[in-house]
């Protein structure tokens, strides 16, 4: 059965199920080309992940903190579903809006292209030769846009009067969605080539020079309902832009310091794995964080000290921020005299919990500086340090409405019980965190409703840069009440009531739980 309309030569045109196919397999045309050039000239240039990775760039604050709080790590797949689903819509209205001459659907293709050039083109991590990615990627679509379409819809000849060949369309479309599905896993082959994985297991152990002292038996309270004194790697809270995990190799990678400085130096991995290496536990926090929030972990961290590394370079007294640079483009303004200061044990880490770190946490290298949140003191995957004033540089999140100067407030959280968790009335133990990097904290109180506050049992020191663990039982008599914990730091500061949302420089509040004793 033809699928051109019997009528006259003005109103030929392609049915809907022809009309949505050419759209769906152009677009499988252009994603396929694009990335499999994107797997020679740079992963991040194919069109796909340049959108992507513009939409994360360029999102609201307000928007991004949504998307942390309510997805969490599943925020990249669903962004990317997202963008699947509206790239899945333009082919089909480009198709639809073709039924009859190719030209719209023309015109929405070169229109998606330009926005895949405009994206690689504002990468500042890709070259200008990153821009032949999404020129294929438009070219592939149009070009197969405009085939399929006259395949479907022929130009009638004079005095002819032949039908849509039904054969011939499929053929081309099976071999179009074919060769989009060879060269989609081309450029992935291609593209993250670089064995990652192998080159971090080719690293061995990592034994420190400098070892971190033991810890105590009571560092925490796990057994009561906190967390474990030292989180897994695998359940090390993960906040970052990279919608494609960087590969990078320990040969390929080096660390360029330089700008305000006496001498540029560069180092391999190979000049910092054969350093003196230093052990120190650090706990990490984001300051996307809410109040009782999930994102802080802790960790054995492995690598030297970043003063050292500076020292050889020789920053000069006018240098105000360290402007660190991802392998992926993302950049962090930390502030300078905080990363040299030999006291606040910043690190260049190569290690994590007794393993070289995990590439999704910044392998072959990250920075750790104990104190600061890690949007102004965690580059992972990091490759250039450049010093700086301020007014020259403005890093990824200080263009977005966060703060300068981030240093971490006091704060502290209820673990359990969980939030309107049913207890029995009587005696009910409550456990949770506080902390207060490169602070310490010195003591933490827990009240029921308006009641007095009383003071919790807290787990040994291990250091000021680390969380502490508390625990306390409380009479808590028959009906809904509410938990509420605050804690003061080393310092005498006692942590606000007072709720601030995390932006510009990290939330502030009592954490509380309600609970329904019974």
């Amino acid at each position: 059965m033809s699928t051109l309309q019997d009528a006259p030569p003005e109103t030929r045109r392609l049915s809907l199920p022809v009309a949505t196919l050419i759209g769906l397999l152009a677009l499988a045309a252009a994603l396929g080309a694009g990335h499999l050039v994107a797997g020679f000239v740079g992963y991040t240039a194919s069109p796909f992940i340049a959108v992507a990775n513009y939409v994360v760039d360029h999102s609201p604050t307000g928007i991004v903190k949504w998307a942390e709080r309510t997805l969490g790590t599943w925020d990249k797949p669903v962004l990317k579903l997202g963008l699947a689903v509206v790239l899945v819509l333009f082919a089909l209205l480009a198709g639809q809006l073709s039924r009859r001459t190719p030209r719209a659907g023309q015109v929405l293709v070169v229109l998606l292209g330009a926005a895949g050039v405009a994206a690689v083109y504002a990468r500042s991590d890709l070259g200008q030769v990153s821009l032949l990615a999404p020129v294929a990627a438009l070219a592939a679509g149009l070009a197969v846009f405009t085939f399929l379409h006259r395949i479907a819809l022929p130009p009638e000849p004079a005095g002819d009067e032949r039908g849509f060949d039904r054969r011939k369309f499929l053929r081309a479309g099976v071999g179009v969605a074919a060769g989009s599905g060879i060269a989609a896993v081309a450029g992935q082959v291609a593209g993250t080539g670089a064995d990652a994985e192998g080159s971090r297991a080719a690293v061995g152990p990592l034994v420190p020079a400098r070892t971190a002292p033991p810890l105590p038996a009571d560092a925490d309270f796990a057994k009561l309902g906190s967390p474990p004194f030292i989180t897994r790697n695998p359940d090390f809270y993960r906040i970052d832009t990279a919608l494609v995990v960087p590969q990078l190799r320990t040969e390929d990678w080096n660390l360029r310091i330089h700008g305000m400085v006496d001498r540029e130096v560069t180092f391999s991995y190979a000049d910092i794995r054969n350093r003196p290496l230093v052990e120190r536990r650090v706990t990490l926090t984001c300051v996307s964080n809410e109040v009782g929030g999930p994102l802080i972990s802790n960790a054995a961290f492995i690598g030297v000290d970043l003063a050292d590394l500076l020292g050889e370079a020789g920053v000069q007294a006018g240098a105000e921020q360290m402007f660190a640079t991802s392998v992926d483009g993302w950049t962090c303004g930390t502030p300078a005299k905080v990363a040299l200061d030999p006291a606040r044990g910043a690190m260049l880490a190569i290690g994590m919990n007794g393993e070289p770190l995990p590439v999704e946490h910044g392998f072959p290298a990250r920075i750790v500086i104990p104190g600061l949140y890690g949007y102004v003191s965690a580059t992972k995957w990091v490759t250039d340090l450049e010093f700086t004033r301020w007014d020259a540089r403005q890093a990824y999140w200080l263009g977005r409405g966060w703060a300068e100067q981030a240093p971490i407030k006091t704060e502290s959280r209820i673990d359990t019980p969980s939030g309107f968790a049913k207890v029995t009335a009587g005696k009910v133990r409550l456990a949770g965190t506080a902390w207060a990097q490169h602070t310490g904290i010195a003591k933490v109180e827990v009240r029921l409703d308006q009641g007095e506050w009383r003071q919790a049992t807290l787990s040994a020191e291990v250091s000021k840069d680390t969380w502490r663990m508390w625990w306390l039982e409380l009479d808590v008599p028959a009906g809904t009440h509410q938990a509420f914990v605050r804690a003061t730091d080393s310092g005498g500061y006692t942590q606000t009531e007072n709720r601030a949302d995390p932006v510009p420089d990290g939330a502030t509040g009592w954490h509380s739980v309600t609970l329904d004793a019974h």
